[in-house]
């Protein structure tokens, strides 16, 4: 008997409890109380339990029926949902929406462009991942995202479209109390390798044999740009950081820039948006990419 519940039948009983009354649930579902009242005895008939107790002028919801409620709302909406996703994907819409982006990238854009979608596509879930260097690009080629936001790893792969997004100034940085602080000019080829950099590391074998913006001999390798990040302050080295990133610690003066021999004044990260070739972002994806252009 259980098997023959219906969702119309669910409805009906939350509208009875919505509108405290079997004869205003039927002029909300635009149906003639009787059918109304058989409704919701064939559900009680159904399910074992009464939902209603009818011996007052107007129908009280019983303990089981109070719980029941809770699990038919749940019922209700998830179907609402579901219909909801079917039609975004019928009109086109990306069934879901999956998304790496650069640890680089500023996250006041991402979170700018993460909301926008969840605003604009509430029924075209997002996934969103943060990764450095190889590992946004893996996670485009094995289809497991369908946009990826690179920048700190420069190479794209054949198989990946790629489009310019946004240009991310760098600088090259230590703690006021390194001292490196205290050289004065530009800091010499030679004066550099006799101190440690802080450098991002590769968790994929994608930059296998390459090295970006390494000029000292002394590497400290770290998995997270929030750990070199407190590595900086806290003295253990020298870096490049994005400038929007290290702004408040240069104006507070816990960090001061340098000028290192060989290395360009100014520096610039250029960020692309990559997708597979096969792959092209639709809708959903087209109206994040756009917010995350400046």
């Amino acid at each position: 008997m259980l098997d023959g519940v219906t969702l119309d039948q669910l409805r009906t009983f939350i509208a009875a409890v919505d509108e405290g009354s079997f004869s205003a649930a039927s002029r909300k579902l635009r149906r003639a109380q009787s059918v109304v009242s058989q409704t919701l005895a064939n559900l009680e008939a159904q399910l074992g339990v009464k939902l209603f107790d009818r011996s007052a002028r107007y129908p009280r919801l019983t303990e089981a029926g109070r719980s029941l409620l809770v699990e038919a709302r749940s019922v209700a909406d998830n179907m609402d949902g579901f219909k909801a996703r079917a039609r975004a994907m019928r009109e086109g819409l990306e069934p879901e929406l999956s998304v790496v982006v650069d640890v680089m990238y500023p996250m006041e854009a991402l979170t700018r462009a993460a909301l926008h979608s969840r605003e604009t596509y509430p029924h075209t879930p997002l996934r969103l991942y943060v990764e450095a260097l190889g590992g946004v690009v893996k996670l485009v080629l094995e289809g497991s995202c369908s946009v990826g936001v690179i920048g700190s790893l420069p190479i794209v792969p054949d198989e990946l479209q790629s489009e310019p997004l946004v240009d991310v100034p760098f600088v090259t940085v230590v703690s006021a109390s390194h001292r490196l602080a205290a050289v004065r000019g530009v800091v010499s080829a030679a004066r550099i390798a006799k101190e440690v950099q802080l450098v991002l590391t590769d968790r994929t074998a994608l930059s296998e044999g390459k090295s970006f913006g390494v000029l000292s001999p002394l590497v400290w390798r770290l998995a997270d740009l929030g750990a070199k990040h407190a590595f900086l302050k806290a003295g253990l080295g020298w870096g490049h950081m994005p400038l929007h990133m290290v702004k408040t610690d240069l104006d507070s003066e816990a960090l001061v820039r340098i000028r290192v021999e060989g290395n360009p004044r100014y520096i610039d990260m250029a960020m692309k948006v990559v997708f597979r070739k096969d792959a092209p972002p639709g809708p959903a994806g087209r109206a994040f990419i756009a917010q995350l252009k400046p």
